[in-house]
């Protein structure tokens, strides 16, 4: 067998449909009589509703301000901490181990909701006035991580 005697297998080969050339799809080669899909040029652009407002621009405009910058802090209150011993040092680790928190990696900011009867070294990243006052009245140290 040669290059010049190779063949497609019988049947694998088609000629390409020439419409409105009669036949088959001959005169309107499919399109239909009138409208605009019969038209030279198609339809009309990605979205278009047949002159009905676009989806697009029936939804609301975003307005306002996102600040991507802010930090999201897991909120930890002090009638959580009262759960710990007296003397005990209270770290992100810590509150993961007793289910208070749900992720260390993210950071933690004590609020001053609840009482606190304890004396507790509390390491963690952020503090509200009133918590760290009630943790230092109760004998404790709030030391920001």
């Amino acid at each position: 067998m040669q290059l010049n005697e190779l063949k497609p297998n019988q049947g694998s080969r088609h000629e390409r449909r020439r419409i409105c050339r009669g036949g088959k799809l001959g005169k309107t080669g499919g399109r239909g009589y009138n409208g605009q899909k019969s038209r030279s040029g198609g339809t009309k652009y990605p979205g278009f509703e047949g002159g009905q407002t676009p989806w697009y621009r029936r939804l609301p405009k975003y307005r306002g301000f996102k600040n991507m910058f802010r930090t999201e802090y897991q909120e930890v209150s002090l009638a959580d901490l009262e759960s710990f011993d007296a003397n005990a040092t209270v770290n992100p680790e810590s509150l993961l181990d007793r289910g208070i928190i749900k992720n260390v990696r993210r950071p933690i900011k004590v609020l001053g909701n609840g009482e606190l009867k304890k004396a507790l070294t509390v390491n963690l990243h952020a503090f509200t006035g009133s918590a760290r006052t009630a943790i230092e009245e109760a004998g404790g140290k709030a030391e920001v991580i």
